[in-house]
């Protein structure tokens, strides 16, 4: 059986550079590629050697969408969960959905363009 693991997960975001700086300072992630999209609009890769997002920008401002839709929420995976929820707090986002379960603990939040994330800790 082939072993396979997420490589990327590409977002349309509102601000590509306050989004990246937010995976930054949550994840500890780096700028790995920048530059325009293949259909328009401009993306950025942030993440590590395994895996990033891709912060898509196409200057539309979407109003109206239901944001966050057909994606459900995207799963990140943090060793320090207090530090993680310092950081969204401190951008001024709002952590909810506080969570004990078997094997972790986790919260989720919504970034500023209607996206979920569940941040998970199973240390």
């Amino acid at each position: 059986m082939p072993e396979g693991r997420i490589e990327h997960v590409n977002l349309t975001v509102s601000n590509i550079p306050r989004s990246a700086q937010l995976f930054k300072d949550l994840l500890g992630w780096e700028e790995r590629w920048r530059g325009p999209a293949s259909h328009g609009g401009e993306t950025m890769h942030v993440g590590n050697a395994t895996s990033y997002l891709a912060l898509y920008y196409d200057g539309a401002t979407h109003e109206g969408q239901i944001k966050g839709k057909p994606m459900n929420h995207v799963g990140l995976l943090v060793d320090d969960l207090d530090a993680a929820e310092a950081v969204v707090r401190d951008q001024g986002l709002k952590p909810f959905g506080h969570d004990d379960y078997e094997p972790g603990k986790r919260f989720y939040f919504f970034d500023w363009d209607g996206i979920e994330f569940e941040v998970v800790s199973y240390g």
